[in-house]
């Protein structure tokens, strides 16, 4: 085993103050939000803010988009979801570089927020609502941002490792 050098996070490394308060800031922020829109906006309303950008109330019983609404139960939502979550934790210990350590991080705590809204309400609620003229962006929630984020970071990272690869 001297021979072979394995990158792997330690777990420890995961495990501290300062990643528990980043996740409980990202998923209270998320869960703050969905609560003031649940309570302060009526179903299928729609606040304009910009030209392009409207606050609504919306009742997601899919996943991203709404795919196959009304067609898995949410029970089994929350089971795939905590599943991809346990995965994308194992991606995380097994990480090489930070940028994807954070990436899978932040995609982790997107997930734990749109999986607890969804444990409460059966449903995840989306209210970030934009669109430019008749062309319109399904709704979505900061739970989301989270994920996107997270994507786009590992996405830099491939992109960096592949150009670091042609020199």
């Amino acid at each position: 085993m001297k021979y072979v050098s394995v990158a792997i996070m330690p777990f420890h490394e995961l495990i501290n103050l300062r990643t528990i308060l980043i996740v409980v800031i990202l998923i209270s922020l998320d869960l703050v939000s969905k609560y003031f829109v649940y309570y302060y906006i009526d179903l299928y309303q729609f606040i304009k803010i910009t030209p392009f950008f409207d606050i609504t109330h919306i009742h997601n019983f899919g996943v991203s988009f709404g795919l196959f609404s009304g067609t898995i139960s949410s029970i089994y939502l929350i089971i795939i979801g905590l599943l991809v979550v346990f995965f994308i934790i194992y991606l995380l210990v097994n990480a090489q570089d930070k940028l994807e350590q954070w990436g899978l991080f932040i995609i982790i705590c997107g997930a734990l927020a749109n999986i607890i809204d969804r444990f409460i309400n059966g449903f995840v609620i989306d209210f970030i609502y934009l669109h430019i003229n008749q062309y319109y962006w399904p709704a979505f929630n900061f739970a989301d941002i989270y994920i996107s984020i997270g994507i786009i970071m590992i996405l830099l990272n491939v992109i960096k490792k592949l150009n670091k690869n042609k020199k």
